[in-house]
């Protein structure tokens, strides 16, 4: 992936309780031959809980954002993403409750908890420049 200012990605964290996750970015500028300033879209900066979070990160851990795949409802098994704690996090569906709401069991952490549909999107993993999506158990 070439990486641009102005493009929308988002970064994988690897600090400890944040495995795995990903953050919304924006590219702001380069920074030498392969780190790059983003400015996070919901991570704000501890000082004052206001400004949204700069950081200078490796290209490495800088992905496209993902294109949106529409889906009526999840399944059982279904590899997703949820959005929580201003993240994207890596789960599968475990059952659903009578609200239409969605059980994700997440393995990094043995947690389950419940989200509502708009949280959740089918998993893609980006491999050389492509999305490729999670097998659904629908479509297996």
């Amino acid at each position: 992936m070439e990486i641009r200012v102005g493009d929308s990605v988002e970064i994988c964290s690897n600090e400890d309780g944040f495995l795995g996750s990903h953050y919304e970015a924006k590219v702001i500028a380069r920074k030498g031959k392969n780190k790059f300033l983003v400015e996070y879209k919901t991570l704000v900066k501890e000082e004052d809980e206001k400004e949204l979070l700069k950081e200078v990160v490796e290209s490495s851990k800088i992905r496209p954002q993902p294109p949106l795949i529409r889906v009526q409802e999840f399944n059982v098994l279904d590899k997703i993403d949820a959005f929580d704690n201003d993240g994207w996090w890596v789960g599968r569906i475990t059952g659903r409750d009578a609200f239409n709401k969605y059980y994700v069991y997440f393995e990094s952490s043995g947690d389950e908890f419940l989200y509502p549909f708009a949280c959740l999107r089918l998993h893609q993993e980006y491999e050389n420049g492509l999305w490729i999506p999670s097998k659904r158990l629908d479509n297996a």
